[in-house]
């Protein structure tokens, strides 16, 4: 067991408790991650966007069909992708094409540009994550998927980051957990339930 292992445990129990206490509170303020990330404060949203992010969420948990989540999902995630800020938008736009070239070492040296000038913006943190995904810090990107979820507790990519740090790192029943979480958010990941399924058997020794 490498020595990160437990930190990461760590943060993934932050995060599956960060995206339960929205789910069952959704009034109340998110609780924070680890100290050892130590997050700004979770910003309070604009009544106008969190009441279009609650209407859009309510009708993803309830969507019968891909094509319809998909419409759905793709609606947040451009909520999501907004800051307030032209500069910062902009600063994002240069990152999304930075990422179409594969050209990750400079988008992410823009990405800690980005957080140091809107930390309490999610999407920074959840591309920074990808970056160091890609680059196997995996304890980095579990660290910046925490800060994803402390802001944005339904982010259910971020748990599906978050799960698959954890099942590459073998720590099945953890991911099981947090791919569940992911799928009460969005219950049209079919990639997702299909490992949902596979872990099931693998977790509690059953076929379902």
């Amino acid at each position: 067991m490498h020595a990160g292992y437990s930190f990461l445990a760590r943060l993934s129990a932050a995060a599956l408790i960060l995206g339960a206490a929205h789910l069952a509170h959704a009034q109340t303020p998110p609780l924070s991650p680890p100290k050892a990330s130590e997050p700004a404060p979770a910003p309070a949203q604009p009544a106008g966007r969190q009441k279009i992010l609650d209407e859009l969420f309510d009708r993803l948990s309830k969507a019968q069909d891909q094509d319809e989540a998909r419409g759905l999902s793709g609606a947040i995630e451009r909520i999501w992708s907004r800051s307030g800020s032209d500069t910062a938008d902009l600063l994002m736009e240069r990152v999304s094409t930075l990422f179409q070239q594969k050209d990750f070492k400079v988008a992410r040296d823009m990405l800690d540009r980005l957080i140091e000038i809107e930390p309490q913006w999610s999407e920074p943190w959840s591309r920074r994550a990808t970056t160091r995904f890609l680059e196997r810090d995996y304890t980095s990107a579990m660290e910046d998927l925490a800060h994803v979820l402390h802001l944005e507790p339904r982010h259910f990519m971020a748990l599906v980051g978050v799960g698959a740090i954890l099942e590459r790192e073998e720590n099945k029943a953890q991911a099981l957990r947090v791919f569940r979480r992911a799928l009460e958010i969005n219950p049209q990941l079919n990639d997702i339930r299909e490992k949902v399924e596979k872990l099931i058997i693998e977790v509690e020794g059953r076929e379902i």
